[in-house]
């Protein structure tokens, strides 16, 4: 293991329990790394260092015991959408929040694996955009090219997993928020099953569109964060059976029938895959047949799902929106889709949540030809800094649309998807495709992304030291 790069989840567990490594070895590197480049990527919202270092002392103390959990000691991060005790949580918003008083179910369960929480990264505004910029704290950067967005909403984590900073992190996922930008900065990104990790306190995120997930470099260790966080608190509403996703690593998936789905879903202004991103999505399509698979084109019924989205997605804005200290202090754009949220909570939103098991049974059916869907996890790469933040609120809409319209469909059926990166375009920009699945499929898409990896050895690759800030000309 070396100091000026970050482990691996799995090899930090495996160093720690071999006595190599000691916890407290492992946060102090992870907070330095996070100290050096916080002027630059800025990743993270706060920082946790004296409890962080006091957390791994205590680990150290519990190996010394002959205690044993799966990552006790190691250090992750959550997104600021997530209460860790005695923080605040802000979800990229400005205004004074106080420190909440006990931690979230999902960190509760990470605390109870061992991991030590090293801070909470940035996250745009209420996680509404695939970028994550804002007045409340700032730019954040991808670091394989600080001129351009990581995406978002879980743009923090990403950055801070894909810069070494730490191995693995927490993230959420309402209409791509981890997938996104595991895309747009080379990780793996699982958006599991609903329910599969808790969002309580809340029951339901966004009207039950949004989930928490893993974003990390390797499979391996994207499955080992997802095992260690997920669990339900007693009063979820959505308990999905259990499963061991880790145990997936590795396993032959079999000869699956896999549909290369590259048509956006119907959305109410045009979307255009870019003619490079496509290429790149293509050419995973042909290495997935060169392991054997079958490979065709063919698209899901998606039907009209966008209009069981918009009631969802905005009345969940409203319900956050409500929350906040000083309303006042809210982006513009913010405060227009909470008021569209309250004109459509009624019976608009009773609707779409009708809708959702209607689409389930018609989607669901396209499994019975297919086993996977392999599709572009977005239409474009990362925009430069800045070019969708100060947009005003329907100009940031359609923005989103062209560059995002494939992830978020899977957010209203509530099914796992898993971003794997595609490649580069451009001037070095990382791009990624999604694997879908139908309900509790996260083993199968699980073992298919590490058996890829395996070939395609994308964990390998970092991004270069030293990036330009003026954006890529080719995007």
């Amino acid at each position: 293991m070396t100091p000026d790069r970050t482990e691996s989840l799995v090899e930090s567990a495996r160093a720690l329990a071999g006595g190599e490594v000691t916890s407290r070895a492992l946060v102090e590197r992870a907070l330095a790394r996070i100290e050096a480049v916080q002027p630059t990527l800025n990743a993270f919202r706060i920082v946790r260092a004296e409890a962080a270092l006091a957390e791994a002392d205590a680990a150290d103390r519990e190996w010394a015991a002959g205690v044993r959990r799966p990552l006790l000691g190691v250090p992750v991060a959550v997104k600021d959408d997530m209460d860790v005790a005695g923080e605040p949580t802000a979800f990229g918003c400005r205004g004074d929040f106080p420190p909440v008083a006990r931690d979230g179910e999902a960190v509760r369960r990470l605390r109870a694996a061992g991991a030590v929480i090293v801070g909470k990264t940035n996250t745009c505004e209420l996680g509404q955009w695939p970028f994550t910029e804002g007045p409340a704290f700032g730019e954040t950067r991808n670091p394989w090219h600080t001129g351009h967005t990581p995406g978002g909403s879980s743009g923090g984590s990403a950055a801070a997993v894909a810069a070494g900073l730490v191995p693995a992190a927490l993230g959420s996922d309402g209409a791509g928020s981890v997938r996104i930008p595991a895309s747009w900065t080379h990780l793996i990104g699982i958006k599991p099953q609903r329910g599969r990790i808790s969002t309580w306190p809340r029951g339901e995120s966004f009207q039950g569109i949004t989930v928490n997930g893993t974003l990390a470099r390797t499979v391996a260790d994207a499955a080992l964060l997802l095992d260690a966080a997920s669990g339900n608190h007693d009063l979820d509403p959505h308990r999905p059976p259990a499963l061991t996703v880790a145990d997936a690593v590795g396993r032959d998936p079999g000869r699956l029938r896999v549909a290369l789905s590259l048509r956006p879903p119907f959305t109410a202004v045009p979307a255009r895959l870019y003619p490079e991103v496509r290429a790149r999505v293509v050419e995973l399509a042909d290495r997935i047949a060169a392991l054997g698979h079958d490979v065709e084109e063919a698209d899901p019924p998606y039907g009209r799902i966008g209009l069981t989205f918009v009631p969802r997605a905005t009345a969940g804005i409203a319900e956050w929106a409500r929350e906040v200290p000083d309303p006042a202090l809210l982006d513009p754009r913010t405060r227009e889709a909470a008021r569209l949220g309250r004109l459509l909570a009624g019976a608009p939103l009773r609707a779409a949540r009708r809708a959702e098991a209607v689409l389930q049974r018609r989607i669901g059916a396209f499994f019975d030809s297919y086993d996977v869907i392999l599709a572009p996890t977005t239409a474009a790469p990362p925009p430069a800094i800045g070019a969708l933040h100060r947009l005003g609120g329907a100009a940031t809409d359609r923005a989103i649309i062209a560059a995002c319209p494939y992830a978020w469909p899977w957010n209203v059926l509530g099914w796992p998807g898993v971003n794997v990166p595609a490649g580069f375009v451009g001037d070095g920009l990382p791009v990624g495709a999604q694997l879908l699945g139908p309900a509790h499929s996260e083993p199968l898409l699980v073992s298919l992304a590490a058996q890829l990896e395996s070939e395609l050895r994308w964990h390998e690759h970092w991004p270069p030291p030293h990036r330009t800030d003026v954006p890529s000309p080719a995007v």
